[in-house]
């Protein structure tokens, strides 16, 4: 009865703590220029950072299997990390947020691909993220004169509403000691329109860049998402990844044959794909089921 009791006034205590991050200080605002001020407890919360990962020893590992998979943003359990596409009082689109910290330097482990061999630089990332074009007008004043005015020099941005979707790479391992199957996530990569394609009728969406997601924790734990069923209480993007709250579809396993995708051996059939990618998940948790009947 007393551990009930005990867990009762923790959870009271959590929830209390995660109400005073909802209200950015709006509540006790005097002034418009003090709403996001943070609170004491949101400050010691802060400090502590994101729980840091558990050691693992690689003895203790008796089966593990390395997954990429894919969180398409027009589903509703994923609108969390697309929305808002604007800036809001209190809250910024999951894009900015990642964008802005690679920018300042604040994500530094981010790579080319999910190999994360070749990490890119400020003036690699910096071109992914704008290009410079041309009006038709400058074209024709350059025919016609050998020279473009300024005013038909513009620059194409991505922005939030440009993210299709959110590609994550991680792995899933069964721990003997814990004796249960457990999940790490390892990368995360954006899903871009590309800029080389944007604003033609030919746009394609290409992933952006890789990052390593540990690095990419203590900005994604300081920064919140939204909850419709209640916005008092918002928990932030380092948990939902985490405790896997999104909705994704394996599309690339570990395999002999290169880490081949699921669509380079099942070709030119969506359906099958989808089982193909229903078949893998549940092997993974059928090897948990059988480690135990056996």
């Amino acid at each position: 009865m007393k551990n009930i009791k005990n867990l009762f006034f923790t959870t009271c205590a959590l929830l209390a703590v995660s109400a005073t991050f909802a209200q950015n200080n709006i509540l006790n605002a005097r002034m418009a220029t003090e709403i996001g001020d943070e609170s004491i407890e949101q400050i010691y919360a802060k400090a502590d950072g994101p729980i840091p990962y558990e050691y693992v020893n690689d003895r203790d590992v008796v089966f593990q299997k390395k997954v990429w998979e894919v969180l398409p943003l027009d589903q509703r359990q994923n609108l969390v990390y697309y929305f808002p596409l604007e800036e809001t009082i209190d809250r910024r689109p999951l894009w900015n947020v990642l964008k802005d910290a690679v920018m300042n330097k604040k994500i530094t482990e981010v790579y080319d691909d999910d190999t994360f061999k070749r990490k890119l630089n400020l003036s690699e990332l910096e071109t992914k993220f704008v290009r410079t074009d041309t009006a038709e007008a400058g074209k024709e004043q350059y025919m016609l004169e050998g020279r473009i005015d300024r005013q038909y020099i513009y620059d194409v941005v991505i922005r939030p509403t440009d993210v299709k979707e959110y590609r994550i790479m991680g792995m899933w391992y069964l721990d003997r000691n814990a004796g249960e199957l457990k999940y790490r996530m390892l990368g995360l990569a954006p899903v871009v329109t590309d800029l080389a394609t944007k604003g033609t009728e030919f746009e394609q969406a290409v992933p952006l860049f890789w990052i390593f997601f540990p690095d990419a924790r203590e900005i994604l734990y300081n920064t919140y998402a939204f909850n419709e069923k209640n916005s008092a209480i918002q928990t932030n993007y380092d948990f939902l990844f985490n405790a896997r709250k999104f909705s994704g579809t394996i599309y690339k396993t570990d395999n002999i044959y290169g880490d081949r995708n699921i669509s380079d051996y099942v070709r030119e059939n969506a359906m099958l794909q989808l089982l193909e990618a229903d078949r893998i998940k549940e092997s993974i948790r059928e090897f948990e089921d059988d480690l135990w009947n056996y």
